[in-house]
């Protein structure tokens, strides 16, 4: 859920202030079963305008649109190791808002990327949702497997934020060899009721991204990172998918980094974990 945290914070001013008209709203179009579009207002938070492209960065990408109709955008970028990360971006932006990551990670990981937009999001079609969300993580990994250079990789997910609750179910339908779920959470309801504990708002979402539920199904090495001041998602989220996950899995906790700023924080720690992690042998127990 990064990228629109205020939309959940305490400390948001008239935002916060809204949540209690927010709720009532829903309350009201629940009764009259209407409530699933202004839902989806209070879940996703995209952005059409991209801000800028990998080549600002001095990384070389192309283009690429797949999908239903060829309606989701996306960014390919070629790496010199035989491994491909399929970014699943979290609730707000697009792939554009996704640059300062994915330069540390393409220097450090040395790793091809596919970066996509959800539909709704930056130059994809359509409108956002739980289900067509699910459905776009699969055309992604479809058009991987059907690329003559990426065929025969190892494909990591990487998931951030509401991306992580993707990641998991498309872990869960099309194995990965490797999983990594960043500032991830249970589930839309439970982050609901933490941040509004005296109203039933996590009760009356329809969108629920259950990823507790699904996360012990996952065949495939996990990482979980999260950072210990994390005011989107608590750690307590992190360390739940973790102890829910079978082996093998690692849990690397960032300390000082909330919800936007693990890598930023984590350093040489994070990016160095990382690129053993998609490595073609697991980090030993000592580097989690």
């Amino acid at each position: 859920m990064e990228a629109a945290p205020k939309r959940w914070s305490r400390r948001g001013g008239t935002r916060a202030a809204l949540i209690p008209a927010a709720v009532l709203g829903l309350l009201l179009l629940a009764v009259s079963g209407r409530g699933v579009p202004f839902e989806n207002r209070l879940v996703f938070h995209p952005k059409r305008e991209l801000v800028g492209t990998p080549a600002e960065r001095g990384i070389p990408f192309v283009e690429v649109w797949f999908g239903p109709d060829a309606s989701l955008h996306g960014w390919f970028i070629v790496g010199g190791r035989a491994v491909t990360v399929l970014w699943l971006h979290g609730n707000g932006g697009n792939i554009s808002h996704r640059l300062d990551l994915l330069e540390r990670l393409y220097r450090s990981l040395g790793a091809s990327f596919l970066l996509f937009d959800y539909h709704g999001y930056g130059r994809s079609g359509g409108a956002p949702s739980e289900e067509t969300m699910y459905a776009d993580a699969r055309a992604a990994v479809a058009y991987l497997r059907s690329r003559p250079d990426t065929a025969d990789d190892r494909i990591v997910y990487f998931g951030k934020s509401l991306g992580t609750a993707v990641a998991v179910q498309l872990a869960v339908e099309e194995p990965p060899d490797r999983l990594v779920l960043q500032s991830g959470f249970t589930s839309i309801q439970d982050v609901a009721s933490w941040r509004v504990p005296v109203l039933p708002l996590g009760a009356l979402l329809h969108t629920r991204f259950p990823t507790i539920e699904r996360v012990d199904r996952v065949r495939a090495p996990i990482l979980v990172i999260h950072g210990d001041r994390d005011a989107v998602v608590p750690l307590a989220h992190g360390r739940l998918l973790y102890e829910a996950a079978a082996a093998p899995r690692c849990l690397l906790i960032i300390e000082g980094a909330g919800h936007d700023d693990v890598a930023l924080i984590g350093g040489r720690r994070y990016l160095e974990l990382l690129r053993e992690f998609t490595g073609p042998r697991l980090p030993s127990s000592s580097s989690c």
